[in-house]
């Protein structure tokens, strides 16, 4: 079983930064691709950003291009979402996840190929 733990999420002012953490753990963990996704009130699950694990390719939605960047420490089996300039509609409850196969490039942006999930971390951008 892998377990995925988010961490420092928070309240910010418009155009302030926060820097989300992920750790995994697990018997035998090996993943694919991890990345994080986030769900505002009344909103569906919308994908932020993934990265595949041993190459360092990174996804971004067209929303958090430019001020988001995700990254990963290896050594620590961690996941990092950097994220700056951040605005009101930037507000939502940030889940990480990862999936150990590769399943096709159109399952890296959707939450439907991602096997594991956190429990997720509140962000709070006021205005």
């Amino acid at each position: 079983q892998v377990q995925l733990v988010e961490s420092g999420g928070g309240l910010v002012q418009a155009g302030g930064s926060l820097r989300l953490s992920c750790a995994a753990s697990g018997r035998t963990f090996s993943s694919y691709v991890m990345g994080w996704f986030r769900q505002a009130p009344g909103k569906e699950r919308e994908f932020v950003a993934t990265i595949i694990w041993n190459s360092g390719s990174t996804y971004y939605a067209d929303s958090v291009k430019g001020r988001f960047t995700i990254s990963r420490d290896n050594a620590k089996n961690t996941v990092y979402l950097q994220m700056n300039s951040l605005k009101s509609e930037d507000t939502a409850v940030y889940y990480c996840a990862a999936d150990p196969r590769y399943r096709g490039s159109y399952y890296l942006t959707h939450s439907e190929g991602m096997n594991y999930w956190g429990k997720g971390t509140l962000v709070t951008v006021s205005s």
